[in-house]
């Protein structure tokens, strides 16, 4: 089920416009899920002011649902904010603590912990720090980093784990992000316990990414459905 907080005019190339939704209309739509469905995961991605944060802060406090992923998107692939600048101290106070897990790329975790990040230990440090202010399980994504394979560190408040993948030389990266936080949410409201569900979706969207769709001017999407396509006969051999 969906909610939708921002409309986005965008493209593979650039982001045109946005309108964010009313904070009545975003809290009536995640009434209309929860008190309808049985919901055993939340993903979370743009939210881009103060007012929409704080009225899906609101509503997650209300209903309390287990298995929270939240990927604090900021800025979209071909470099637009996506997250007002004003709205940095709202996302570290109201949304943050909320998260069973949160997932930013580098970018994103320098922005929120003020500290430079350029190495695996900078990540660790990184998610350490992110930890303190409330999210109980932050996965660093290291995509971002310039050389190496594709590795992403996760840290529960007790240990690290390490994520590791070969790096896809390819510029259709578009969606990565919200693609691998999405199948967090999806592997952990199947019953996984976090580790599988980290490492399922880690193989998922490494194969989204190998397959990616070189449509557009920009950074082509991700192919999530190819291996459904591959089952199903509909792929060349």
């Amino acid at each position: 089920m969906s909610v939708i907080v921002s409309v986005v005019a965008e493209n593979t190339s650039r982001v045109i416009s946005i309108q964010d939704i009313s904070t009545d209309i975003i809290k009536d739509q995640i009434d209309a899920v929860f008190e309808d469905i049985n919901v055993d995961g939340v993903k979370v991605g743009m939210l881009s002011g103060i007012d929409q944060m704080k009225a899906v802060a609101e509503k997650l406090r209300e209903y309390s649902p287990a298995n929270v992923v939240i990927d604090p998107v900021m800025i979209a692939k071909g470099g637009c904010a996506l997250m007002h600048p004003d709205a940095l101290e709202t996302l570290i106070q109201e949304i943050i603590p909320l998260a069973y897990v949160l997932t930013p790329n580098i970018p994103e975790a320098e922005t929120i912990t003020g500290m430079k990040i350029s190495s695996i230990d900078d990540m660790k440090n990184a998610a350490r720090k992110i930890h303190g202010m409330g999210a109980a399980n932050v996965i660093i994504k290291g995509g971002h980093l310039e050389s190496g394979d594709a590795d992403d560190i996760l840290f529960d408040g007790g240990e690290f784990r390490s994520y590791k993948t070969r790096r896809i030389d390819t510029k259709n990266t578009h969606g990565t992000g919200c693609t691998f936080s999405s199948a967090i949410a999806a592997n952990l409201a199947k019953g996984l316990d976090l580790d599988s569900a980290v490492t399922e979706a880690k193989e998922y969207i490494t194969m989204a990414i190998e397959h990616a769709l070189p449509i557009g001017k920009g950074h082509g999407p991700t192919n999530h459905f190819y291996t459904l396509y591959q089952k199903a006969g509909m792929l060349p051999d």
